[in-house]
């Protein structure tokens, strides 16, 4: 997550904006002040991530009222489904954290 955020740093800082909106994001994006469409994003990866299988067509429902369409959301279904996907590929082959990181909880790594 850390390299994430580094990453969102980035780009705001490359598009002449605050970066400080990365640091709120990292620290709790709910209370980040993030446009509706992006609180609506944030809110709906949060939950294909952590309950997959209780997705319904109720969770499109904020996206839409976003003015997000089809292919935006299908868009980001891939996005968060890939970034799931790959993490836990490094988690079952043990890739190493990155120096900054914290070490995984149990000690494993």
């Amino acid at each position: 997550m850390l390299q994430h955020a580094d990453d969102l740093r980035a780009e705001i800082a490359r598009e002449g904006g605050d970066t400080k909106l990365a640091e709120a994001v990292l620290a709790d994006w709910r209370s980040a002040g993030l446009e509706p469409v992006d609180a609506a994003l944030c809110a709906y990866a949060e939950k294909l991530t952590r309950e997959p299988a209780a997705m319904t067509e109720a969770d499109l429902r904020p996206l839409r009222a976003a003015g997000l369409g089809d292919e935006a959301i299908h868009l980001a279904v891939q996005v968060v489904s890939f970034f799931n996907y790959i993490n836990r590929v490094a988690d079952a082959v043990h890739v190493e954290l990155e120096p900054e990181m914290p070490p995984y909880p149990d000690g494993s790594r």
